[in-house]
């Protein structure tokens, strides 16, 4: 009985190990700490960017339309509503993506944070905010069809 209780007792913290190991790679490869937004201004996406864990830090952004990569950028313009807000430690932590070249009617725009884990082996990417949906008529005008939510 005694060497039933402890092989019972040996698998429960062999769970345990496991479950923290299991959290603790999953907070590094895709951390928690990123806030943003985003939303059209005419012909640009505008938004904001920041990693709350390193409140001076330039986050590397990725933009995509309708799931295809279109360009990268870094959150470095001035914003300083973000700054007011505690969210950042600067006001510096911006972003401007030029929406120009897609075709007339629906498209998704989606801004991700590109983080960096184990010196450089690992890049996971970040949904920031909602996904952003716009419209683009013949004349090449763009229209946003989402409504903004800050997270």
């Amino acid at each position: 009985m005694r060497l039933a209780h402890l092989l019972i007792g040996k698998s429960i913290a062999e769970s345990l190990l496991i479950g923290i190991l299991a959290i603790a790679f999953f907070i590094n490869a895709f951390p928690p700490f990123f806030r943003g937004f985003g939303e059209i201004e005419g012909q640009t996406l505008k938004g904001w960017a920041t990693n709350t864990s390193r409140p001076n830090h330039r986050v590397e952004l990725q933009l995509f339309v309708d799931g295809e990569f279109v360009t990268t950028g870094i959150a470095n313009t001035f914003r300083p509503d973000v700054n007011v807000r505690g969210w950042a430690g600067d006001d510096w932590h911006g972003y401007e993506f030029p929406l120009v070249g897609f075709n007339a009617g629906r498209h998704e725009a989606r801004v991700y944070a590109l983080h960096t884990s184990g010196d450089g082996a690992r890049h996971t990417l970040q949904l920031l905010g909602n996904p952003i949906d716009f419209m683009v008529d013949k004349a090449g005008v763009i229209t946003s069809l989402s409504k903004r939510v800050e997270n």
